[in-house]
């Protein structure tokens, strides 16, 4: 469960960066950082990557298919179930239980905008905060039936946790599938109707030498 620690620094790196483009001021700890206005784009390279400050109610990249709280319920039972699931491949791939841990640490991160941001900085109940996303990026121009889109949905660190989770996770299964159909696997013959695997080399070249 060690792979529980990339979770929490994705969850730090991810609530940090939101706090400094948000702002957050906590006067029993002197801390006191003005954030960027609403709607403030900074240009990191041109026109290609900006910080721009903005917020969702919904999942990653600005989607919204319904509403906060459905979302946060989502989120926890999600998050739930894959520390349950971490606990009981513990012994797997290593690889595989990292990009599981992406994409809790990046469930994690948004959960906690959705549950605590509204009542931190709105005054508003619990579950009820929006997402802060900040990463502007560049996208080719697409226009198809109507829809036009000339830069990438604005996302955060834990919307990049959760897609580069899941890319490794595909690739990772892709590689055990593969590892675990072997190019010299045991083939089928036909013998008195019956299905059995064909000899190895190894076997094979202990059949001839006791027949020699």
């Amino acid at each position: 469960m060690r792979v529980l620690y990339f979770t929490l620094a994705i969850i730090f790196s991810d609530q940090l960066t939101k706090l400094i483009i948000k702002g957050i001021d906590i006067p029993l700890l002197g801390i006191h950082h003005v954030g960027l206005p609403y709607g403030t784009s900074i240009s990191i390279i041109g026109d290609f990557l900006r910080l721009t400050y903005i917020e969702n109610p919904g999942m990653a990249f600005g989607i919204d298919l319904g509403g906060k709280l459905f979302f946060s319920l989502f989120s926890v039972a999600a998050s739930i179930g894959i520390i349950i699931y971490l606990y009981k491949v513990r012994e797997e791939n290593l690889p595989f239980r990292i990009s599981l841990a992406m994409i809790l640490g990046g469930a994690v991160g948004n959960l906690i905008d959705r549950v605590f941001y509204g009542f931190l900085f709105a005054g508003k109940s619990f579950f009820n905060g929006s997402v802060v996303d900040f990463i502007d990026v560049d996208f080719f121009n697409v226009n198809i039936f109507g829809y036009h889109m000339n830069r990438w949905p604005v996302f955060n660190i834990a919307d990049t946790s959760v897609t580069c989770g899941v890319i490794l996770m595909l690739f990772v299964h892709r590689k055990i599938v593969s590892e675990e159909n072997p190019s010299q696997q045991l083939a089928a013959v036909a013998d008195d109707g019956k299905i059995v695997p064909q000899e190895t080399s190894s076997e094979q070249a202990q059949s001839n030498q006791t027949q020699s």
